[in-house]
């Protein structure tokens, strides 16, 4: 008989949670994101920051704007699903900023179990794979923007991660302040 009222009250226990969430107002009650709208990011209110930092080891890289405006440019025409039009960014590669901090352009083996976060000043961070940031491996463009539509970046920061290939722009990051590589466990 233990064993029966013991049941009976773990089962009473759930009961009293799903009721309880049940009741909650719609307003308290989680709502997926709405893709449609502007880019739903981290919880920190998002500041545009000056500065991009790299981090790949021990070996780390910082850019301003002054310093990736002087790289060589790339330029992608992307469908932007947040302001539903194309859009033309001007920008670096990220694999152009990689490499020489020893990031390889032609991975092979165990460089595949390198990822790349990227993230913004609101707190939202994204994943790459190696492979997908690399064209040796990956149809699609990674790029560390800081031009759209022939002028600079405005409320997305002086700096933004883009990307072609995707069916949205997910995984973009405005206000991006860091860039890490590290390695899967």
């Amino acid at each position: 008989m233990p064993r029966l009222t013991q049941n009976i009250a773990v089962l009473a226990a759930l009961f009293a949670g799903t009721a309880a969430l049940w009741s909650q107002s719609p307003a308290q009650t989680a709502k997926p994101s709405d893709d449609s709208g502007p880019m739903h990011h981290g919880t920190h209110p998002a500041v545009s920051a000056n500065v991009l930092k790299i981090t790949v080891g021990a070996q780390s890289a910082e850019f301003t704007p002054e310093k990736l405006a002087a790289l060589p440019h790339t330029t992608i025409t992307v469908f932007n699903g947040h302001v539903k039009t194309n859009q033309t960014y001007s920008g670096v590669p990220l694999i152009d900023i990689l490499k020489p901090l020893g990031v390889v352009d032609q991975p092979k083996g165990k460089d595949f179990r390198f990822y790349v976060e990227a993230e913004g000043s609101d707190g939202y961070f994204v994943v790459y794979s190696i492979g997908e940031i690399t064209p040796f491996i990956h149809d699609g463009t990674i790029l560390v923007a800081d031009t759209v539509d022939g002028k600079p970046l405005s409320e997305n920061g002086p700096f933004q991660l883009v990307a072609t290939g995707e069916k949205h722009p997910a995984r973009w990051v405005r206000n991006l302040v860091a860039i890490r590589v590290k390695p899967a466990e």
